[in-house]
């Protein structure tokens, strides 16, 4: 079991920045993968970026290449994803999730691929 809680979320202007933690519990995060999902309403849920925790190898969906940046901290067990040049497409709840994934890009932009979730958090991009 993993246990996920996530932060970082808030109300931010266009062109704005927020950095989301995730901080994971419960299990050793060796060859497992860290994402971040995002669901807007009225939208399905779809891949943002993930990092394959052994390797440090990250992922990125084209929407946020550029824009946004995932990385983690081995000694907290925690992953982050800075957030840079928001737009107002960006808001959404955003989801902390970890899996099994082996390191191939389009198993990891899969949301059916992650087992463990957090609670997400609030992004909202003002225009």
């Amino acid at each position: 079991q993993v246990q996920l809680v996530e932060s970082g979320g808030g109300l931010v202007q266009a062109g704005g920045s927020l950095r989301l933690s995730c901080a994971a519990s419960g299990r050793t995060l060796s060859n497992y993968a860290m994402g971040w999902l995002r669901q807007a309403p009225g939208k399905e849920r779809e891949f943002v970026a993930a990092i394959w925790w052994s390797a440090g190898t990250t992922y990125y969906a084209d929407s946020v290449k550029g824009r946004f940046t995932i990385s983690r901290d081995n000694a907290k067990n925690t992953v982050y994803l800075q957030m840079n040049s928001l737009k107002p497409e960006d808001t959404a709840v955003y989801y902390c999730a970890a899996g099994s994934v082996p390191p191939v890009y389009n198993l990891m932009v899969s949301t059916t691929r992650y087992s463990y979730w957090g609670q997400g958090t609030q992004v909202t991009v003002s225009s």
